[in-house]
């Protein structure tokens, strides 16, 4: 694998390579993609990290989005450590990433099957559905989903059909708008397509680990994060 020809993507350090990578293995779709002895592998694609650089067999613009490779730790440490509980966090985390996309509408899918249920529950899902219709939009938009509530798979149909006509704009549009797309789904889209500031507050785990706060303290001490509270939810998840 390594003597394969490969591009070698410059990063900022520090980077937390295993932590990206490990977000990454825990979701990886069966069939799709995976990660086996720190390489991610989609297809004929494959990243890892050596030597202080990522190399990789894919696409530039889309590894880099990956794998965050264009965050400046140095500014979000300098924003982030204002507040003691994170600055604690990035003494431990110091090169903290928010794991990008390959695809948009393949996270807008991973995301609506997420609701409400277990990571490795929704990599099931996830299998099944790319197994037996492909994580495209034409590919779903008339999808008789049977592995996942009706409504949410009625949401994933709509999602599909507007992204294939070009109706629905993933880092453009309002997503609260369509039925079964909430502020917490919507805020993790964004996170994810590289929203920087996007911050789910009524995420369960973020509220607890913030000292169990209600949504609205969170949301008021979250106000100090900005422009990086996506970075700040990253943080906190893995605390």
């Amino acid at each position: 694998m390594l003597d394969s020809p490969a591009i070698r993507e410059t990063v900022r350090l520090p980077f937390d390579w295993d932590l990206v990578l490990a977000w990454f293995a825990a979701r990886a779709i069966p069939g799709v993609e995976r990660v086996e002895g720190g390489v991610y592998e989609r297809g004929d694609v494959r990243a890892w990290h050596a030597d202080g650089f990522v190399h990789s067999t894919g696409e530039s613009a889309r590894i880099r989005r990956l794998f965050d490779l264009d965050a400046d730790p140095a500014a979000i440490a300098k924003t982030l450590s204002r507040d003691r509980m994170l600055a604690a966090l990035l003494r431990k985390k110091p090169g903290i990433r928010v794991p990008g996309v390959w695809d948009p509408f393949e996270l807008a899918v991973r995301a609506i099957v997420g609701q409400q249920v277990s990571v490795a529950g929704a990599r099931t899902v996830l299998g099944r559905i790319a197994a037996t219709y492909g994580i495209t939009p034409e590919g779903l938009a008339g999808a008789d989903i049977q592995s996942m509530p009706r409504k949410r798979a009625e949401t994933i149909r709509m999602l599909a059909r507007g992204v294939a006509t070009n109706t629905i704009d993933l880092q453009r549009d309002d997503l609260t708008q369509l039925p079964g797309i909430g502020p917490w789904t919507a805020s993790y889209i964004a996170m994810r397509l590289g929203d920087a500031d996007a911050f789910p507050a009524g995420d369960l785990i973020l509220r607890r680990n913030a000292g169990d706060l209600t949504e609205r303290e969170l949301r008021d001490r979250a106000e100090r994060w900005r422009p990086y509270r996506a970075y700040a939810a990253m943080l906190l998840w893995t605390r």
